[in-house]
Order: C-alpha cells, then sequence, then structure tokens
C-alpha cells in the first residue's frame, strides 16, 4: 500500500513538474513575442521623409572608407560560354571621390576588359554631383507605393514599391526593404528603368546593404541579363574588409544609411 501510495505521488509530482515546465516554456514563447516590436504603422509620405533625414546625416557624417571586392561575372550564350573574376581594392573619400585599385583578375580578357574594367569607371562616374542627385531615393525621382512589412530575425522592414518619374538611365523599378529602426535600405530589387543597352533584352537586379560600423555599407549584388541573341550574362559583386577612415566627429552619431541607389550601369553586366 506504502508502495503503491509512494507511485501515485511520484506520479503527480513528475506531472506537476511537467506541468510547471511547459507552462514556464509558454510563458517564454508568450514574452519573447510580447518583446518583438513590430515595425509601427507609418504612412508612405513619413517612410519616405525619414529615410531621406537619414541620407542627409549619413552624407555628412561618412567621410572615408576602404574595402575589397570581388568581381564575378560568367557569360553563356552565342558565343560560347566565358567566365571572368576579379579582385579590387576601393577607397571612398568624402563627398564624390571613390579609388580602385586592381589587385588580381582572371579569365577572359574580353570580359575584363570590356564589362569589369568598365564597372569600375561608370562608379566613379556616379559620383559627380549631377549624377548623385538623378540617383537620390527621394519624391523628385520616384512614386513610392507601400507594399507591407517584413519580420526577420535581422529585424523588421518597410517594403515600398518604387517607379521611376522619368527614363532616367540611372533610376529603377522595383521595391526597397527599409529597415524600421534606422531608415536605411537593406535591399532593393528591381530593374533599370531605361535598357542599359540594344544587345539587353532584360536585366534583374538584387542589391543587398548591411551595418558596418554603424553605416549601411553595399555587402552583395547580383544581375542577371539577357542578351538579345541568345544568352545570359550573371554578374556578382561581394564586399568585405570594410574600414571606416573618415568621420565627421561634429554630427552627432547614430547609424548611417545610404543615400543613394547604385547607378544601374554600374552594377550589370552587357557582356558585348
Amino acid at each position: 500500500m506504502n508502495r503503491s501510495r509512494s507511485l501515485k505521488r511520484c506520479s503527480c509530482d513528475l506531472s506537476f513538474r511537467a506541468s510547471v515546465f511547459l507552462l514556464t516554456t509558454l510563458a517564454t514563447f508568450s514574452f519573447a513575442d510580447a518583446d518583438s516590436h513590430p515595425a509601427p504603422a507609418l504612412t508612405t509620405p513619413v517612410i519616405v521623409q525619414r529615410l531621406m533625414a537619414a541620407n542627409v546625416q549619413r552624407s555628412q557624417t561618412l567621410r572615408g572608407y576602404r574595402g575589397k571586392r570581388v568581381y564575378r561575372l560568367d557569360y553563356h550564350g552565342l558565343f560560347g560560354s566565358h567566365e571572368a573574376e576579379m579582385q579590387v581594392e576601393a577607397t571612398y573619400t568624402a563627398p564624390d571621390r571613390k579609388d580602385f585599385k586592381v589587385l588580381s583578375q582572371s579569365g577572359s580578357k574580353l570580359l575584363f576588359n570590356r564589362v569589369l574594367v568598365k564597372l569600375l569607371s561608370s562608379e566613379q562616374e556616379a559620383q559627380k554631383e549631377q549624377v548623385r542627385q538623378e540617383l537620390e531615393i527621394s519624391p523628385k525621382n520616384y512614386n513610392f507605393t507601400a507594399a507591407g512589412t517584413e519580420h526577420t530575425p535581422d529585424g523588421d522592414f518597410y517594403i515600398l514599391e518604387v517607379s521611376p518619374k522619368g527614363k532616367s538611365k540611372y533610376l529603377y523599378r522595383g521595391k526597397l526593404w527599409v529597415d524600421a529602426r534606422d531608415f536605411g535600405v537593406a535591399r532593393m530589387q528591381g530593374e533599370p528603368a531605361k535598357n542599359p543597352s540594344i544587345w539587353v533584352s532584360h536585366t534583374q537586379i538584387e542589391y543587398r546593404w548591411g551595418r558596418i560600423g554603424g553605416f549601411w555599407l553595399p555587402v552583395h549584388n547580383q544581375s542577371e541579363t539577357q542578351v538579345r541573341m541568345g544568352g545570359k550574362a550573371v554578374l556578382t559583386i561581394d564586399y568585405s574588409d570594410y574600414q571606416i577612415t573618415g568621420l565627421n566627429r561634429a554630427i552627432p552619431r547614430s547609424p548611417g544609411e545610404n543615400s543613394t541607389l547604385p547607378d544601374p550601369s554600374a552594377v550589370s553586366a552587357d557582356p558585348h
């Protein structure tokens, strides 16, 4: 009898402990959910206004950085299959200077000379004041439409659809993912507003930025270009080893943002 009572007490005790564990686990999940604050509901004009304000602060605060890049280009089509790779050291000096040093190159010399080297020239061209104004993410250049929010392990994002107010070769149509905390553009997906070449039928671009030293800087780009005469060119650019080399300490420090989208011609490959 005593043994039977002991077994019952043990069984009840185990059940009680299991119930406590289950309730504690559920409570933990509940508290975790409660602490995960969703992005506040903001109107599209407010999101754009805060994005632009953060852009101004970034342009005033970030005075220089350097880093490394690896460009990879693969072409398959009418002219056979070719590939090329280029490693580059890039240096930015505010407000409008970018310098590049090619560290190594391999693969097709034609793709290297006719495409990869030209990408660097296009990016330097994009630093000119007039071009930077055309690249700016602002109501002057784009129409903005809210496309929802997205919750990820990296944070919450506002998604905006953007359509260009013109057919400038420096503009895009597509979507932007805007960080809900500091209003940096973390991702862009779209296509150039104007076809970059008569040889190209379609180009799809995805660009990603990451927080580096409190600033949003590019970390990965991929573009796929369909060639009219048949074939496809895939370009990827990976960015690494960033070092912030210049700050304006007179400006209150807070996470910075990228003030413009990249020039489409600087991130898409025309193999001809």
